[in-house]
Formats: C-alpha cells, structure tokens, sequence
C-alpha cells in the first residue's frame, strides 16, 4: 500500500488532509499533510517534510509516497522536489480534492498506477457545470425534435 503526503500553502494541505478523513475515516496513517507557513524558511520545511516522509515509508507495508503539491514552481513543489527519488516516491502538482479522493481509493495500487489514477482524477473533476438544468433550458430555433426528455 502506498502512503501520500501532501505539501501545500498554508492552510491548504491539512484542509484537503481533513477532506480526506471526512470521505475515508480510516486513511489517517497513510496521508500526510504539511502546511507551508510564510514565516518558515524552505529549509525548515524540508526539514518537516523529511520526518514526515521517513514516517510515512515506515509504515506496515508501505509500497512508496505519492506527494502532491500545489503549485509547480512554488515553495511547496521545491521543497517536495528534494524529496522524491523517482522510485519510491512521486512527486504531482496541482493537488485538488477529486486528485486526492482519488489517490486514497487506489493507493493499494502500485506506484505508476497511482500516479496516472491520481492525475486522471485530478483532470476529470475540473469541469464546467451548465447554471441552469437540461430542461429548464430554451429550446434553439433549429431544434425540429418537440420532445422534452430528461438527460
């Protein structure tokens, strides 16, 4: 089973942390968070981040990390670059709660899995929602089809 840490602007990674255990009250031991505060320097937090990526690797049965960042170029993603060996662990930026969701339900998987399940779910959930329902919407001229029907 693989283990996740979460690196992120303060407040951010313990809130998707918390998300995480609201959906999936047993994840505790296996996702980690690490909220970069504005006062710390980059080495301090790599210095948390570290500890917590030694905790998590020793685990029962901990396959690899998947770390997810934020914002690639970022502190948070600078820091986790440091982290990841490529083989044991990944490294994904741009972490959202479908991403996260996602990498919970999987992290049985191996390693390479995880990561394209992580970013396929991360993708799938960014999607423009009509403001109005299929059927509420107005009819176009050219619609020869008089038939109402409930998507």
């Amino acid at each position: 089973m693989n283990a996740i840490l979460i690196i992120a602007h303060a407040p951010l990674a313990n809130a998707l942390r918390q998300c995480a255990l609201h959906v999936f009250p047993d994840c505790g031991p296996a996702v980690a968070a690490i909220d970069v505060q504005p006062n710390l320097s980059p080495e301090e937090t790599l210095g948390a981040a570290r500890i917590a990526m030694e905790q998590l690797s020793r685990g029962p049965q901990v396959g690899g990390v998947l770390v997810l960042t934020d914002i690639f170029g970022a502190t948070p993603s600078n820091v986790a670059q440091k982290l990841v060996d490529g083989l044991k662990s990944r490294l994904i930026t741009g972490v959202n709660l479908p991403m996260l969701l996602r990498s919970v339900s999987y992290r049985n998987e191996p390693l390479d899995a995880l990561v394209s399940r992580a970013v396929v779910g991360g993708t799938q959930g960014v999607m423009q929602v009509a403001i109005t329902a299929p059927q509420n919407q107005p009819r176009r001229s050219n619609d020869k089809d008089h038939h109402d029907h409930q998507q």
